[in-house]
């Protein structure tokens, strides 16, 4: 079935491990507009993490953020909303607390921390391009929680702490790793599948005739949904088991190749 839509991943699939858009990949989403195809993107980001994607991309097309938990316009005027209830944030903070873990809270404007030389904080204020507010503790800001994150440099406690989340939490949030060292607490509903069906309604384009490209356990829920779906060759075997087709790492213009390959097919 012909592809009408390509929604991607940000990190570690749009960009580089540097956090950069190449020349290639900007070239690529030019292309897919020349063609008639659809481009859009979903990320693990803020919305103010996004909006440096912008210009160099020429979106004209809405954004999901957290997950899908915010949906933006290019302009960064939020369209809908899926927040945490406070009291299943305020669980997720003690859990990931007691397990060693550092916790950070995003509201839809806000990335909280309470210690802003932790693990991590300097990588992730180079990739959103805004610093965290530090705080003593969560507080009234866990009753507009739209991301809670689990961080740590301990990769195997991260999964151990995401098995137990779900049997813990069930279908009271969404939990997965956007990165090896991030756990995503997020909206029932912000949840990149769900985020596909809506970008399925907001672009009125069917899923089935959608395609979509990312690398990390986040992305699977929007690879069981979509047309067809690429993982990035930096991807974990298990997500690249769980695509239709494998590209190349984000070392190697992997989703330029993917733009080319499997979505135009030029020869």
């Amino acid at each position: 079935m012909k592809v009408r839509a390509l929604i991607s991943d940000v990190d570690g699939t749009l960009v580089t491990p540097e956090k950069v858009l190449t020349e290639a990949t900007r070239a690529a989403v030019a292309r897919l507009g020349a063609a008639g195809v659809t481009f859009a993107i979903v990320s693990s980001r803020p919305p103010r993490g996004l909006r440096m994607l912008v210009e160099p991309l020429a979106l004209a097309t809405p954004m999901a953020g957290f997950n899908g938990g915010v949906f933006v316009t290019p302009r960064l005027q939020e369209t809908k909303q899926h927040l945490l209830p406070a009291e299943v944030a305020r669980r997720a903070v003690e859990l990931i607390l007691a397990r060693g873990a550092q916790a950070w809270v995003f509201t839809v404007d806000d990335w909280l921390v309470r210690d802003a030389q932790g693990a991590y904080v300097a990588h992730e204020e180079r990739t959103l391009q805004f610093a965290p507010v530090v705080v003593e503790g969560f507080g009234r800001h866990l009753e507009k929680a739209a991301k809670i994150v689990g961080v740590s440099e301990d990769f195997a406690l991260l999964e151990d702490l995401e098995v137990q989340a779900r049997e813990r939490f069930g279908a009271q949030a969404s939990i997965a790793r956007s990165q090896p060292y991030y756990l995503d607490f997020t909206h029932p509903l912000a949840n990149k599948g769900t985020a596909l069906l809506e970008f399925a309604t907001l672009l009125d384009i069917p899923a089935a005739q959608i395609t979509v490209i990312g690398d990390g356990g986040n992305d699977v829920a929007m690879f069981e949904r979509a047309g067809s779906s690429i993982a990035m060759g930096n991807a974990s075997e298990e997500v690249r088991r769980a695509a239709d087709r494998v590209t190349g790492s984000n070392r190697e213009d992997g989703f330029a190749a993917a733009v080319e390959r499997f979505v135009l097919r030029v020869p």
